[in-house]
This record gives C-alpha cells, structure tokens and sequence, in this order.
C-alpha cells in the first residue's frame, strides 16, 4: 500500500488585496496569470516521479484566489495533476474563492475537474465591516456564489469568517454566524483577526486610525461561535474549525498531525522525508525558472528528532482531540512522559491541559492561553 501525500498549489493572486493580508500575494497582475500558470504545471510535472509510490489523499488550491484565474487556466492545473500523479478516488479536493470572482458558469466548471471542496471567504456579513476590510465583494455576492455552488452541485462547502475586526460588535459576530448557519455549509472556519507588521492595518492601527478589540470581547466572540455552531450540530474539531460529522478538512488534518504535504507555486511549504523546505518568494526568479526544482527551493530544513516531537505536540493539541500517547510512542519509540513529563504535569496543575483515554488535550483555559501552552514544548 502507497503512503499518503498531501499537494498544496498556490496561486499569488487577488483582484485587490485586503487592508488585513499578510499572504504572499499580488493585486492587479492580470498580465502575469498565463506564465505563472504555465511555469506551475511545468514545476507540478518535473516533481511527479518523486511521488511515484505515494498516493495523494487530498488538494488543496489556495491564495491569493485562485478563483481569480480563468476556468481553462484553473483545469490547465488540475490536468498536470491529474495526469502524473496517483490521485486516491476518494481524495479531498478543495480551491478556495472569494465571492466576486465567481459565477455559475466558473463554478459548474470546477465540480467538472474533480474539484469537490469549496471554501469560500466571507469574514463577516455587514457590508460595512466587509469595506472596512478592503474586501471587493457584498454579502449579497456571498450569497448568490453560495447558492449557485449549490445548484451546480457542490456538497461540501466552508465558509470562512473573522472575529474581533474593527467596529465589530459581538451582536454584528452573531448576526453573521446565524445567517451562515442558515445557509447551512458543512464547515465553518472562524478566526479571531490578528494585526500583522507589514499591512494597512498595521499602520492604521499604529496611527490611531483603527482599534484592536479587548481580550474579553475577543474571548465573548470565540465563545459565541463555540457555543452556537455546537447547537446546529457543528463539532469544534480545531481551535477555530467547526465541522459537521464526516466535514472536517482532511487537508488542515494533514498540518496538523505533522504528516506530509508538497507544495507548489511560489512561496510553498513542504515538508516531506523529515525535511521541510519552501519555494522562493521571488516573483520574478520563480517565473524564470521553468519549474526546475534547483532554482526553486530554499532552507531545505532537516528535523531533528526533538524538533519533530515539538512539532507534534504544538500542532496536535490545536484538535479538540489533542495528541495521542499511543501514536507519540509508536512514531518516537518513547513515551510522551519520558520526553514531556515535567511539562505535561505543570500544565495539568495549573488547568490549562487534560487527559482522557490516553490522549492529551486543551482545557477551554488552555485555549485562551494556547501560544503559551505550546511554548512549553520547545527546547530552546
């Protein structure tokens, strides 16, 4: 039996970017998609025999939006998939979009390229929160790309959204989770804004020009959307994923269990055989070289075997179902008490971690505190 693999395809492009993104990505560079596109199927194909005993569990197109280039553009990439690799039947296949990059037609021809998975970036449903963002679409938008996804046929569907944004009050947060829920999507991803350096909001913020929220408010959010995606059925499965039972993202899963993935088109992580590299974030050399994984990757990274435990743990306690004593001993030959036992027990005693049927896990503290919890795990 093949081992499993993940694929991330990124796509650097958006019609504006938002007042908030951090991403690698670029507005207004229309004239560059058909490159870019082209040097990414080439970098898709010379990879391929790499992966030749592996089969591909999930894909995921993400951005930028991708739903920003043209449909033959979008299966140009599929088919250099689908062509030189052993994509599992059942695998997980998603893109994301934004609505107002999208129509009946577009969506009609994604669910006919294998393409199963839409997740859509709403953030909120006020307009004037969405222009406060810089998003370039309505709530109506949202709404007519959501049912048309429907209508096309798409059964499994996320909605992404913010919390704690600018002016946003917590009756605002609920307004928009009980319209979402109405909709009725199979996932709801929903993740309290952070200001990063290097972003309009950052200079805004420092200017005075916008305010964060309190950490109480911002907790009020997250424990609205806790409770209320609970009620309709929604598991909280990771801090801030709510999925219906069988809905989770398997891709998200991959990241979060530490097993690997590649990543194409620029800028893309990968982490495959215990090394982790990324392709360059250089627009210009990614476009010059034709693919050639030579010219591309960078800070090839080989894991120490503490590095890989520490991995496993900061990343396995974001799941509601934490990390497995079992599987740390069967992947580390130790026991999980061996590597972390002082650890384990200081953050038992202070409420913030709990264990059931060998598996260790966030408390509802543990998540209001979880960066600190997680520098526990590393070994400076």
């Amino acid at each position: 039996m093949k081992k499993p693999v993940s694929l991330y395809i990124h796509i650097p492009f958006c019609v504006r970017k938002c007042l908030y993104c951090d991403f690698l990505s670029f507005g207004s560079m229309d004239k560059y998609f058909e490159d870019y596109v082209n040097v990414l199927c080439e970098e898709i194909k010379q990879n391929a025999s790499d992966y030749s005993d592996r089969t591909v569990s999930t894909i995921f197109i993400g951005g930028g939006t991708p739903t920003i280039l043209k449909p033959k553009e979008i299966g140009k990439i599929m088919d250099a998939v689908m062509s030189k690799y052993d994509v599992a039947d059942n695998a997980e296949i998603t893109i994301e979009s934004n609505p107002g990059t999208m129509d009946r037609a577009k969506l009609n021809e994604l669910k006919q390229m294998y393409i199963n998975r839409l997740s859509i970036g709403l953030q909120a449903w006020q307009d004037r929160l969405l222009k406060r963002l810089g998003r370039i679409h309505s709530c109506e938008d949202f709404r007519r790309n959501y049912i048309e996804a429907r209508e096309v046929g798409f059964k499994n569907i996320n909605v992404d959204l913010m919390f704690s944004l600018p002016d946003q009050t917590v009756a605002d947060w609920k307004e928009t989770l009980n319209n979402v829920i109405f909709l009725n999507p199979e996932h709801i991803s929903a993740y309290s804004l952070i200001v990063e350096e290097n972003t309009p909001f950052y200079d805004m913020r420092e200017s005075g020009a916008i305010k964060e929220t309190d950490e109480d408010t911002d907790r009020d959010m997250y424990y609205s959307a806790r409770d209320i995606l609970s009620g309709f059925g929604y598991n909280r499965y990771e801090i801030s994923n709510f999925a219906k039972e069988g809905f989770e993202s398997r891709h998200n899963e991959v990241y979060w269990r530490t097993e690997e993935y590649r990543g194409f088109g620029l800028g893309s992580h990968s982490y495959t055989d215990g090394e982790r590299y990324h392709n360059t974030t250089d627009f210009g050399e990614y476009i010059t070289s034709k693919g050639e994984i030579k010219r591309l990757v960078k800070d090839i990274e080989i894991l120490t075997e503490d590095e890989k435990q520490e991995e496993f743990m900061f990343m396995g306690l974001r799941m509601s179902e934490g990390v497995s004593e079992d599987i740390f001993k069967r992947r580390f030959s130790k026991s999980i008490y061996d590597v972390y036992g002082n650890e384990i027990n200081e953050l038992k005693s202070e409420g913030l971690l709990l264990s059931d049927k060998g598996r260790l896990f966030l408390s509802d503290r543990g998540i209001d505190v979880s960066n600190q919890v997680f520098e526990k795990f590393i070994k400076y």
